[in-house]
């Protein structure tokens, strides 16, 4: 699941929070990037058991309306459709996630209240109303239809991410990229894999660990070099007055150009402006992008870099 968008913004934080933060060794860093990593996962982890903490919520609402004292027709005979949706009673049933739930001890228990007013949303949706009034019953259907659920309900939920945000301080980054592998996750599933269905695994290959490590660890050890190049390429700016998170993105970004030969030019150069626009200043995309051109330039035309 983790992938190296992920892996290049953690290590731009764990590289600003180094220097912010002089107290803390290089290994003490290195172990913090990979701490925040697995942080992700679990992230990951807890979004899909909110699918499923949402459908608890809603048989607990079903069972409290069945025990009012005078209950209406639809109170008594309840369309159980959403209740018993098979994708849901996989996803409840599956090995990994089980083994995360009682590990991590993370549930939706103590969240009533966002999961009341998820439910209510989904159940006012047109999504809901047309797959509950659906002559339609199978495991294909249960399946899309969370996958439009979490897509218009939970994706991109500011409520949801300010939620997050106070459980954990490594989550508050995270949650827009974790969503778009929840959603990745629901499309994969098969009803013929039943609890065995194989989650999305933590890295996809040691590639990409071994990516991670090098990548910090080379733009720590070669800080001077890389600023060097930096302010000669700037003849107009003093480094000095730059924002520090410019200085720190633009030092990861040339630790993997100028280490990492197969990955094509224009993908580092794009990854690490679209942090800076997101993470930095509101200028400081353009400057990144203008100033890591020029460097490249620069690099290619010494002989330093050929890609």
């Amino acid at each position: 699941m983790i992938n190296r968008v992920l892996i290049r913004l953690k290590v731009v934080q764990i590289v600003y929070a180094y220097y912010k933060n002089s107290g803390k060794s290089l290994k003490a860093a290195e172990d913090e990037v990979f701490f925040s990593l697995s942080k992700a996962y679990d992230l990951y982890n807890y979004m899909l058991l909110l699918m499923e903490g949402i459908t608890e919520y809603a048989n607990d609402r079903i069972s409290f309306l069945s025990m009012k004292i005078r209950p209406s027709e639809s109170d008594k005979n309840p369309n159980l459709k959403f209740v018993n949706n098979r994708f849901i009673a996989q996803l409840r049933s599956n090995e990994q996630l089980i083994k995360f739930a009682e590990k991590s001890k993370l549930n939706w228990v103590d969240n009533s209240d966002l999961l009341r007013r998820l439910l209510d949303e989904i159940e006012a949706s047109d999504i809901y109303k047309e797959y509950m009034e659906s002559g339609i019953s199978s495991y294909e259907e249960d399946k899309e239809v969370w996958r439009k659920l979490y897509k218009a309900f939970i994706f991109d939920n500011e409520e949801l991410d300010a939620l997050l945000e106070e459980q954990s301080l490594y989550w508050n980054d995270d949650k827009g990229i974790v969503d778009t592998f929840v959603l990745k996750t629901i499309k994969r599933f098969e009803e013929n894999s039943g609890a065995v269905q194989q989650l999305l695994p933590e890295y996809k290959d040691i590639n990409d660990m071994d990516f991670a490590r090098k990548l910090f660890r080379t733009a720590v050890a070669n800080a001077d070099e890389y600023r060097k190049l930096m302010s000669d390429s700037s003849k107009n700016w003093d480094m000095s007055r730059l924002a520090f998170m410019d200085v720190v993105i633009m030092q990861v970004a040339l630790a993997e150009l100028m280490t990492f030969n197969d990955i094509p030019l224009s993908v580092t150069l794009n990854e690490y402006v679209e942090i800076a626009k997101h993470y930095s200043t509101a200028k400081s995309g353009s400057f990144v992008n203008g100033l890591l051109d020029t460097i490249s330039k620069k690099l290619k035309e010494n002989g330093v870099i050929d890609k």
